[in-house]
């Protein structure tokens, strides 16, 4: 047998053997070189293998469940499920049988089970095609679904699932001239100011890529840093600043820029696009909390739940639970009381996180109001090209959801505030 796209779907499934397994993100995994013997071709396919396949997951399961009287171990589960994502996508079903059949033979521990892969996924080729349109869109897990549900209702969490399944077009933030940025990528410049793309290929291919006309960022991320408006000559702090989109924003408008993050490898990749970019931030690795000094204006990311990025990270559902996310809020909020004491009188700080659970935004901001006497929250601020009225919350801040701009794409789900200090 041919082992063409034997590694990338072997590496799809050990992908996701340790989301589901082993609790763990995408990134952790990549990061820790799951994928670095692959040629560049089959590490793009295994990452598209896995992702694609957990944005179908609760379609490929209702599937796979026909054909099943008890669920196999987890390994052979998700070779299933993948093997069911690409048949009911048109994959043609030879291939896809013998890749599966031929991947999980050689198992040590499932090779016993290679009949069970063959019989199913050749059910699924004679069905499944025609089944997969006519199943619901996927739904969040429930212990995710029913806090959203609570905080925004049934209908905005149906929406919003229905853009995380149809997944995310790739978003830039141009150094210089949108309009010109858009023409040399065949893009549309959004509402405030963002470039999107809807098919565009390997990024670092992209006109303007090695020149550092643009970088990389979700049209909702980009706003943060345009709420913070920094001008010339102030003093800006960027804390929690990786992977460095704002810092970048922030370096353009002319302000001198400090730029802190806790991750070494993180931070390395945003000194190698601001070498990119041509722009200018001082860059640290260090504790949040370790931070001294005085600044004229601050931009907090606070580490968060990221449940707002699912779009573009359908992984997060099935590594984390919720249960880790209260200490996430409790450490929100005692970065936001250090950020402020770092603030210098009449300053301000712009508070975000990737987030759309209110605990992590809304709520944040409340209790932080009833914490420092004469802090206040800047609605003018928030008065920017492409905001719409209705995105603007009773404290003052800004909710940015999934669904909003649907037609287009939809966003990340954000939450971001501007605070004065008195």
């Amino acid at each position: 047998m041919s082992d063409i796209g034997l590694p990338a779907r072997r590496s799809a499934i050990y992908l996701l053997d340790q989301i589901m397994g082993e609790g763990k993100l995408m990134a952790e995994v990549i990061g820790a070189g799951a994928l670095d013997r692959l040629e560049p071709g089959d590490r793009a396919r295994a990452q598209r293998l896995a992702t694609e396949t957990m944005r179908g997951m609760e379609r490929a399961d209702r599937i796979l469940q026909k054909h099943l009287s008890k669920y196999p171990p987890l390994t052979v589960r998700n070779a299933l499920r993948i093997g069911t994502y690409e048949l009911c996508q048109g994959e043609a079903a030879h291939g896809v049988v013998n890749a599966m059949v031929g991947i999980i033979s050689k198992h040590k521990r499932y090779g016993h089970l290679k009949g069970l892969v063959n019989a199913v996924l050749r059910k699924v080729a004679d069905k499944g095609p025609e089944q997969w349109p006519a199943l619901r869109t996927p739904r969040l897990p429930k212990w995710l679904r029913g806090p959203l549900v609570e905080a925004w209702g049934p209908e905005a969490v149906l929406a919003m699932e229905a853009v995380q399944f149809a997944g995310a077009p790739l978003d830039l933030t141009p150094k210089g001239d949108a309009a010109a940025v858009a023409d040399a990528l065949g893009g549309t410049v959004l509402p405030t100011g963002s470039v999107r793309l809807t098919d565009p290929g390997q990024v670092s291919g992209l006109p303007g890529f090695t020149a550092g006309d643009w970088w990389v960022q979700d049209a909702a991320a980009a706003i943060p840093a345009r709420v913070l408006d920094a001008q010339p000559g102030e003093t800006v702090l960027d804390l929690c600043a990786a992977p460095g989109g704002k810092t970048m924003q922030l370096a353009a408008s002319g302000a001198t820029v400090r730029a802190v993050d806790i991750s070494p490898g993180r931070m390395e990749r945003v000194s190698q696009n601001l070498v990119r970019t041509g722009l200018a931030a001082e860059v640290e690795v260090a504790d949040a909390f370790d931070v001294t000094g005085s600044y004229d204006a601050i931009l907090l990311d606070a580490p968060c739940s990221a449940t707002g990025t699912i779009r573009r990270h359908p992984d997060l559902p099935f590594a984390k639970d919720g249960s880790e996310f209260g200490a996430l809020m409790d450490v929100q909020a005692r970065m936001l009381d250090h950020a402020l004491g770092l603030l210098k009188p009449g300053g301000r700080l712009v508070f975000c996180t990737c987030s759309l659970l209110p605990d992590e935004g809304e709520v944040q901001i409340d209790e932080a109001l009833e914490r420092h006497p004469g802090l206040t929250v800047d609605r003018s601020a928030l008065d920017r090209a492409g905001i719409a009225p209705a995105w603007i919350t009773q404290e003052g801040g800004l909710r940015l959801r999934p669904d909003m701009w649907a037609d287009i794409g939809g966003m990340d789900g954000f939450y971001i505030a501007c605070l004065r200090k008195s």
